[in-house]
């Protein structure tokens, strides 16, 4: 059987790249995609940190790319060997929630093997891959499989962004900069990030944030950003986009009044959650895993010159030094990065 170079998940803080057979046509709805190119998220870092342990050791990581199908299961009806192709981080199999669906869902670099290969096997592929746009930056479109759909979905849409509001985002990584970035599609009025990076804060002033804020060293986040919370007493929208206990508080700080906490970043540990504080105040928090539904929308948008994304891509890697892209990756405050395009 043919073999292929494929990076997996070895042990707490390890990841190795191994040869790995090449995967085949198990269904009639599957494809197989060879990879053109691939990226890092930070999920694949929590579950190197042991935060996902549904993930066994040896699985290839990865739910996002770009590639080629090779091979068309029998049953495909909107592809066919040859095309190009995005990859939806979340596996559809068209009958159900996708983020929740008892028969896929998040299974790419989860449960089966990801993206992070020169070949990934994509079941209901039907429902799971989009058409590359004509003519597309194909390195642009590598935050469309994943972080953009997450931003606007987990983020703005759950959120409940409307025009005039006030948005507080929390985290300046690039789910943050998807957030910040597809907030302003609904026009709100301000847009102010919450961050211990000077540098990406400046990425996420340039990608059109109204206010930025540096919060290292800051115990009192609402002092901090009083001077911009306009006529109510806290934002109207608060976006939690790290995942840790500490910047789940500092939302809590900024929420206002009838105000929403949209929890987008992966949590590895439980957090306070200050309901004495919040219920009176009428204020709603939602979360979830994104079902990536709103790819074609976003790839439209793309193609019409209505959203750019391409500032969060900030290093570039050959497939064989995959290793390294983790290295980078994994320190980003050392290295500004955000997004790596990884290719084949």
């Amino acid at each position: 059987m043919t073999k292929m170079k494929a990076l997996t998940y070895d042990d707490i803080g390890k990841w190795k790249v191994v040869e790995k057979d090449v995967p085949t046509i198990q269904d009639g709805g599957d494809a197989i995609v060879k990879l053109v190119r691939t990226t890092i998220c930070g999920t694949d870092l929590h579950i190197l940190k042991g935060d996902v342990p549904t993930c066994d050791k040896g699985r290839t990581l990865g739910h996002e790319g770009i590639g080629v199908i090779t091979e068309a299961g029998s049953e495909l009806k909107n592809f066919k060997k040859g095309d190009r192709v995005v990859i939806r981080c979340i596996t559809c199999c068209g009958s159900s929630m996708a983020d929740s669906c008892r028969k896929a869902g998040w299974i790419l670099g989860h449960t089966h093997d990801g993206t992070q290969a020169e070949y990934v096997r994509i079941r209901y592929a039907d429902t799971s891959l989009f058409p590359v746009p004509a003519g597309a930056d194909e390195r642009a479109l590598l935050v469309f499989s994943d972080i953009l759909p997450t931003g606007l979905e987990v983020g703005t849409l759950r959120g409940k962004v409307t025009p005039g509001c006030s948005v507080a985002i929390v985290g300046a990584g690039p789910v943050g900069l998807a957030a910040g970035l597809t907030a302003q599609l609904y026009a709100p009025r301000k847009i102010c990030f919450f961050d211990q990076d000077d540098y990406r804060l400046q990425v996420a002033k340039k990608m059109g944030a109204t206010h930025t804020y540096n919060v290292k060293g800051n115990s009192d986040i609402r002092a901090l950003a009083k001077e911009h919370i306009g006529e109510a007493d806290g934002f109207d929208v608060v976006m939690e986009a790290v995942g840790i206990p500490a910047t789940f508080d500092m939302c809590q700080e900024l929420v206002g009044l009838g105000g929403h906490i949209a929890n987008i970043g992966v949590h590895g540990k439980p957090v306070n959650l200050s309901i004495d504080k919040l219920w009176s105040r009428s204020v709603t928090i939602s979360m979830a895993l994104v079902s990536a539904h709103t790819i074609p929308t976003l790839l439209d948008l793309y193609a019409a010159g209505k959203i750019d994304a391409s500032d969060m891509i900030t290093h570039d890697f050959k497939f064989s030094e995959i290793e390294k892209a983790y290295d980078v990756f994994s320190r980003a405050a050392d290295t500004k990065s955000l997004k790596v395009n990884i290719e084949f």
